[in-house]
């Protein structure tokens, strides 16, 4: 995986305190993992930076601002749906109350709150997020509650 090439999208494991936000994505036969469960984020724009990527995308998703402070962890993965490609995958928190400020955009079909066994346990998720939770957790130890 090149990662001197410009990124190809961003994605986050948003904690509201303890809890991973999510969203049921559009079942369309057009887009890449109808019908499942799938993290904030998508694919760049212009000269966007990663952290700009993800910012953006969560904004017109959830309607939240990401201060860079709640970035906990950032690190590189191979795009699923374009192999030479990479894309950013972040982890963050912000408090639990957060979820209040959730204005739901109109991409998906709803979004929820898990806890990260559970999410990781969907059998109706996009594929990869557990391997790079677990990568996440190895390096870091995870959430400090």
């Amino acid at each position: 995986m090149d990662t001197t090439q410009p990124h190809h999208g961003a994605k986050v494991a948003l904690f509201l305190g303890d809890q991973l936000v999510s969203i049921l994505r559009d079942d369309l036969p057009h887009i890449s993992y109808p019908n499942l469960w799938d993290l904030p984020g998508g694919g760049r724009e212009g000269d966007e930076t990663t952290f700009e990527t993800l910012s953006r995308e969560l904004e017109e998703e959830l309607g939240l601002v990401l201060p860079h402070a709640a970035v906990l962890w950032e690190n590189s993965f191979q795009s699923l749906t374009a192999p030479e490609k990479w894309n950013a995958f972040f982890v963050a928190q912000m408090p639990a109350d957060t979820v209040n400020d959730i204005v739901f955009g109109d991409e998906g079909q709803r979004w929820a709150l898990f806890e990260m066994d559970a999410f990781i346990a969907l059998p109706d998720r996009v594929p990869s997020y557990d391997v790079r939770l677990a990568k996440w957790v190895a390096e870091t130890g995870g959430l400090n509650l």
